[in-house]
């Protein structure tokens, strides 16, 4: 595990850098209903855009993530979020099993069929159900907003517009995570998302993101 040493991060989605970025390829379990495609992330010069599509196999979806690990820290992203039922764009930290570490995160999730409202969640050691669902006043489909979170070892706050809005202080995740984000239609999820009626293709467009120590 390769943690991040510098005390501030940012960076503005114009061109793909291999040396931190890492495209997601291949599935990530039943409740994701879609494969990774790295064809489903694109720099355009004015951002990063995540697409939900679909091919002879069926639906994709794009995922990009850091190569570092970072700690505690303050998360900010600057975005847009999907509009339409049954699907997910995000921004979070997350590491498990597969980094051979305990299951920790802390999330910024857009449900697709209410962009008025954005969810904040954690996990610790892979115990979640802390949804909190934050009405933004504004349709986060429409313009770029500003959304972060500052992880401590006492607490977690959340942020929309540089206004802290949601705070929580027990039983916090503290392994250092990946920074990531994703788009993503669900199945067997229906009660949360609401059926996905197979749009495509869509997307969700990401500005730049920070960490800052």
């Amino acid at each position: 595990m390769k943690i991040n040493e510098q005390a501030h991060f940012k960076t503005r989605f114009d061109s793909y850098d291999a040396s931190y970025m890492e495209l997601r390829t291949g599935a990530n379990g039943d409740m994701f209903d879609c494969i990774w495609q790295p064809d489903n992330v694109n720099f355009d010069g004015d951002g990063l855009s995540l697409k939900i599509d679909r091919d002879a196999d069926g639906y994709t979806g794009g995922e990009w993530r850091t190569r570092e690990y970072f700690h505690y820290g303050l998360y900010q992203v600057r975005m847009k979020a999907i509009k339409n039922t049954g699907v997910v764009t995000s921004f979070f930290t997350y590491t498990g099993p597969t980094d051979g570490t305990k299951w920790d995160e802390i999330d910024i999730e857009f449900l697709g069929k209410d962009t008025t409202k954005v969810q904040f969640n954690y996990f610790t050691d892979g115990v979640g159900n802390h949804e909190f669902l934050y009405d933004l006043g504004f349709d986060a489909s429409e313009e770029w907003h500003t959304y972060g979170f500052e992880w401590r070892e006492d607490h977690i706050t959340w942020y929309v517009d540089g206004k802290a809005v949601h705070t929580v202080t027990e039983n916090l995740p503290s392994t250092p995570g990946k920074i990531m984000m994703n788009v993503w239609p669900g199945i067997g999820v229906d009660d949360w998302l609401d059926p996905y009626d197979g749009k495509t293709p869509l997307y969700g467009y990401y500005d730049w993101i920070s960490y800052d120590e």
